[in-house]
């Protein structure tokens, strides 16, 4: 039983990280119809940025570690913020009224030159960061197998939860809010109605790209390790978080995105590693068979 808690808590975190980086997937689908290929890229420039800042603060004095994690959360937020426009205003907005496949492929062709970018910028080596925080909690106190929390685990999920709060107070109670929902079901009508629909899209676009910073800095400060090819993997994994809770649903990406960490985990603990992605992606393949929309995803409605 402490074995199983144990791997449920890993588990949680794990898939905080993949939820946060979902709801970019699902925000874009949201109101463009379109499938954001580049976020996981998006995902992995953050933590380079987070991890230079590490540095950069250091080397002028900045030590307190709240002070260091604070503005580093700052930074991290606003440059990611800024490639998520980017990639917006290049790879998207100019294709939005083109077929289908344009718009993935210029995704696609996003997130290779963010790797390539980065990878020469940054070498292809794993770079690491020194553990910044330490320290835990029992749980439950046994011999054989206490059961422990650590502070970065808890930092982990008391993050992803305020950040989850915030933005559904965003998009239940603001301007910008009501104009993501009126874009979200109709794009020429919303412009009809006097709302900017490509500040929308893009402002979209970079909220997306600041969750996507939170979970790179999430993900740095857990592992403590950080590489170019990283935004690959965690992005496939998000996606499919996403398409699990239903694509299209915020809440839905959050569940789907602590599912996912939870299969990969207790699939890591009680059978093989090796095959923990298969598990993954199994599970999401027999959910689609029997709910098509995923776990809170609605039917697509044809509009005419």
């Amino acid at each position: 039983m402490e074995y199983f808690v144990q791997q449920f808590i890993n588990g949680v975190t794990l898939g905080s990280i993949y939820g946060l980086i979902a709801i970019g997937y699902t925000m874009v689908y949201g109101i463009i119809g379109m499938i954001n290929f580049a976020h996981g890229d998006i995902y992995m420039v953050s933590g380079f940025i987070a991890l230079i800042a590490f540095l950069a603060l250091v080397a002028i004095g900045v030590t307190a570690i709240p002070i260091a994690l604070f503005l580093v959360l700052l930074i991290a937020m606003a440059l990611t913020a800024l490639y998520g426009w980017t990639v917006e205003r290049f790879a998207y907005r100019p294709l939005r009224g083109s077929f289908r496949l344009a718009p993935l492929i210029s995704a696609i062709g996003m997130s290779i030159m963010l790797q390539n970018y980065v990878q020469i910028a940054q070498g292809a080596r794993v770079k690491p960061l020194p553990p910044l925080i330490t320290g835990g909690h029992n749980l439950i106190e046994s011999e054989t197998f206490p059961v422990q929390i650590s502070n970065i685990q808890i930092i982990v999920i008391l993050t992803t939860l305020v950040v989850m709060v915030a933005f559904s107070l965003l998009v239940a109670k603001t301007r910008l809010g009501r104009d993501m929902r009126a874009c979200e079901q109709d794009l020429k009508m919303s412009s009809i109605l006097g709302v900017d629909v490509d500040r929308t899209i893009s402002l979209t676009f970079v909220i997306g790209a600041a969750l996507a910073a939170v979970a790179g800095i999430m993900y740095l400060l857990y592992y403590g390790v950080i590489d170019f090819y990283v935004g690959f993997v965690a992005g496939v994994k998000a996606f499919t978080a996403a398409v699990l809770g239903g694509i299209g649903s915020l809440p839905g990406a959050m569940i789907g995105g602590l599912l996912i960490g939870l299969i990969e985990t207790m699939w890591s603990a009680y059978f093989s590693i090796e095959y923990k992605d298969v598990a993954a992606f199994s599970i999401l393949i027999v959910v689609l068979i029997f709910l098509p929309t995923g776990i809170l995803g609605r039917p697509e409605v044809e509009k005419v």
